[in-house]
């Protein structure tokens, strides 16, 4: 699906009759529709398409010169990315019909009624854009792509499913519709958004405001701005911030807790890319993408009557779900020697390396704050060290009541588990390089938390990483 270079879907009218094509693209324009091209000369259809991203043709069967039967195949031919609806006379549905087994995916019979109209065009663009996400999704997964690497640099993980999430996150960043990001407190919601925003492209800014507590004169204020004396105080003219993300992103954080009339607002800028500032009386147009989170079961709103069901379907187009914390405890070393090393810059403190029996009891424990209270936990624990190994007394309320992962290959009760591993019985070095080689890459590249992690000395570390060429 082609998007214009603002991010909004583009379509092409073509007929050789002027006043209809007017007629039209207003209609389409009032629908929301970003983008709406005509053309009333079908020769110059296909140089037209050559210079344009379009992202759909609506397509007049009878016309002068080329008709659209002749023209169709051709789109397809050089632009089979297009989707096509042909619009037909009562006459000529037989042809309409032969044009959809052709690859038109929808006709239109003139007259036609705008609301057809704009139905019709609305789900052939959704309908698009989901084969489309589908398919690079598909693709992404089977070659296990991460095209863009560098967006998601501050979200430390070595865990294959948020690799997946970061996949999914690439497909869905340049689509227009909203993205709505869900999971814990903690988790790392608007490192998502910015990730997204990176990948986008978008040259705006990115705009984060949380909406929780806002009542719906401040929501409203807050987001559209107001107009010189629409209310006491208001002794100048603000622009609000979908205004200031215009052309970027707009990051709406716990949208879980918007008041009804809120909602109302939030569902027409989602829809129609449209708002009223405070006090005004004409409508301005958004060009923000919108991104959202929440840590709320929306769907469980919905059934206490405390969240718009149709709002709730329009966040739905594109969702992430940050796993929390404890589903995933293979980054906890990782983002432990990440916070270690933060912390110890930020106190100008020697780094210290932490014991095995923490390593363990932390990957061990709930985390019910996620990776914001792993970070607030390791920060208090730096500021609090003195010399030695940081140790599991710096970290009160966390013990290590969870069994410790062993740092030597465990044997299953068939005593096959070496077998499993290497084909054969192993010699101790190699199982020594094994365990150097996990360690490492549970550890995200860190000698200190995989010598931690093994019970060993750094150097030790060091060293078998050198005999073994890394």
């Amino acid at each position: 699906m082609q998007v214009s270079p603002d991010g909004q879907f583009s379509v092409l009218l073509i007929d050789d009759d002027p006043h209809a094509l007017e007629l039209n693209r207003m209609l389409l324009l009032n629908a929301g529709i970003g983008m709406v091209l005509t053309l009333s000369d079908s020769r110059a259809t296909l140089p037209f398409l050559e210079q344009h991203d379009i992202s759909l043709v609506v397509l007049d069967l009878m016309m002068p010169h080329v008709n659209g039967a002749e023209l169709l195949p051709l789109i397809h031919r050089d632009y089979p990315h297009i989707p096509v609806i042909v619009e037909t006379a009562a006459s000529e549905v037989e042809t309409a019909v032969r044009c959809m087994k052709s690859g038109a995916i929808d006709y239109l019979v003139k007259p036609v009624e705008p609301d057809r109209l704009v139905t019709a065009v609305k789900n052939a663009l959704n309908f698009d854009d989901l084969l489309h996400e589908v398919s690079s999704l598909k693709n992404y997964l089977l070659n296990d792509r991460l095209e863009h690497a560098e967006a998601f640099a501050e979200i430390k993980t070595t865990s294959r499913k948020m690799r997946s999430i970061f996949q999914y996150a690439e497909v869905v960043a340049s689509s227009p519709q909203p993205v709505l990001i869900t999971g814990e407190t903690g988790v790392g919601k608007e490192l998502f958004a910015r990730s997204i925003h990176r990948i986008s492209g978008v040259r705006g800014e990115f705009v984060s405001v949380n909406v929780a507590g806002l009542d719906d004169a401040m929501f409203s204020d807050t987001l559209f701005g107001h107009k010189k004396g629409a209310f006491t105080g208001a002794d100048q003219f603000r622009d609000g911030l979908v205004s200031k993300a215009g052309g970027g992103t707009l990051f709406l954080d716990e949208i879980g807790d918007l008041n009804e009339l809120s909602q109302v607002k939030l569902l027409r800028l989602l829809q129609e890319r449209e708002y009223y500032p405070v006090g005004a009386d004409t409508l301005k147009t958004s060009t923000a993408r919108i991104v959202l989170a929440t840590n709320i079961d929306l769907e469980a709103r919905i059934k206490e009557g405390r969240f718009r069901r149709d709002l709730y379907y329009r966040l739905c187009t594109h969702q992430i779900h940050i796993p929390a914390l404890r589903e995933r405890p293979e980054d906890i070393p990782l983002l432990l020697a990440t916070f270690i090393e933060v912390a110890a810059r930020h106190f100008n403190k020697r780094k210290p390396t932490p014991s095995p029996e923490l390593i363990s009891a932390l990957v061990g424990y709930a985390f019910p704050g996620n990776v914001r209270e792993l970070h607030a936990r390791v920060f208090d624990a730096v500021a609090r060290h003195n010399d030695g190994m940081l140790s599991l007394e710096s970290f009160p309320g966390i013990t290590n009541a969870a069994p410790a992962r062993s740092s030597t290959v465990v044997l299953p009760a068939d005593g096959n588990g070496i077998y499993n591993i290497f084909g054969r019985l192993p010699t101790f070095r190699e199982i020594e390089n094994y365990l150097i080689t996990e360690a490492m890459k549970v550890s995200g590249g860190s000698q200190a938390v995989a010598a931690s992690m093994l019970g060993v000395t750094r150097q030790t570390i060091s060293n078998r990483l050198k005999s073994l060429g890394n």
